[in-house]
């Protein structure tokens, strides 16, 4: 039987995480930990590296082909991570 003030264990780490708010960061690493889901294997062996600030994905990308596959692809990649997050995680892709 249920008290009225139990919680789910989701429930109270998401809770959890809004309150020490750190609940955007922990959606970030877990973007840059689920990036070769996202993009292919292929693409994610040549990211040299990938870190998000300020809602912009920061890209390093040792292949100028895919590179530029990438940049034409830019929204694309931008709604599937925010769909993956369920939120508005990143607004633009910065390639370095």
């Amino acid at each position: 039987m249920r008290k009225a003030n139990d919680k789910s264990l989701k429930e109270a780490i998401e809770q959890m995480l809004n309150v020490y708010k750190i609940k955007r960061r922990y959606d970030e690493t877990a973007i840059v930990s689920a990036w070769p889901d996202l993009v292919g294997k292929s693409v994610a062996n040549r990211t040299k590296e990938l870190f998000i600030k300020d809602k912009k994905l920061f890209l390093r990308i040792e292949s100028s082909v895919i590179k530029n596959e990438l940049i034409m692809m830019r929204q694309q990649i931008i709604k599937k991570i925010n769909d993956d997050a369920k939120t508005e995680l990143v607004a633009d892709i910065v390639f370095l």
